[in-house]
């Protein structure tokens, strides 16, 4: 007998199953480049490993709360990595679009619903969003999933939590340094040249170091720290969870 009273995994459940009013998280990832060494659905992976990790000690923390985790949203606004063969890019007006009626639809039966943005080419539609269904009186919060200190893309920090989640798919053979400029220095010509601009290999940090263990680290700071920022904002409704 199938039993779904203590998965968090909403895709699983049938309907009778889903309880009044739950929580639910929403994994935001992308697809696009993430350098010659790791996957496509790399920012997928993450914010969806850090959403169950979230709901998880959630429900730790309150036992008599209903924490689910939808499945993620893979294609999303990934326009400055299209030079690179592989990306899938909506654009940020469908993007912002789709979250709009996603979380319409959800609130017919949901309580809060909690973006958990994986890629930061989405941040201004995750705000436009959150802020005209806010306006509609919609419950409605996004948490980023940046851990402190982390380099930009494909480097140090995405490949360590993609050894420790998916070691299978990361090819160290294949890492190689890109462009280590910070991130604010580098954003006037991402806006203006697309990544592909300042970095041929797709890559904005130093992949070379990365280890399973940093990455099991950093995946439970970046799952303490959602759980912290949505705990932070259940009694506020108003204000984002950032």
């Amino acid at each position: 007998m199938t039993t779904h009273a203590h998965t968090g995994d909403l895709a699983r459940r049938p309907w009778p199953a889903v309880p009044r009013r739950p929580m639910v998280l929403v994994p935001v990832g992308s697809f696009e480049q993430h350098g010659p060494h790791l996957p496509l659905d790399t920012d997928t992976r993450i914010a969806d490993a850090v959403a169950h990790g979230a709901a998880r000690r959630l429900r730790g923390r309150r036992p008599e709360d209903t924490v689910l985790v939808t499945p993620p949203i893979t294609f999303t606004a990934s326009g400055e990595h299209q030079d690179f063969p592989g990306t899938i890019s909506i654009g940020h007006e469908a993007l912002r679009l789709m979250l709009v009626e996603l979380v319409r639809s959800l609130s017919l039966w949901s309580g809060r619903v909690v973006f958990v943005n994986g890629h930061g080419g989405n941040v201004s539609c995750l705000m436009r969003a959150v802020a005209e269904l806010t306006d509609e009186g919609r419950d409605v919060v996004w948490v980023p999933c940046e851990p402190v200190g982390g380099d930009a893309h494909a480097g140090h920090t995405e490949t360590s939590l993609l050894l420790h989640l998916a070691p299978d798919q990361v090819d160290m053979t294949a890492a190689v340094r890109g462009n280590t400029t910070p991130i604010r220095e580098l954003m006037p010509a991402l806006r203006a040249e697309g990544v592909g601009g300042v970095s041929p290999t797709g890559v904005l940090g130093d992949p070379t170091g990365a280890t399973a263990e940093a990455g099991a680290r950093l995946l439970d700071e970046l799952v303490a720290d959602v759980a912290r920022r949505v705990d932070a904002t259940r009694a506020d409704r108003k204000r984002a969870a950032q």
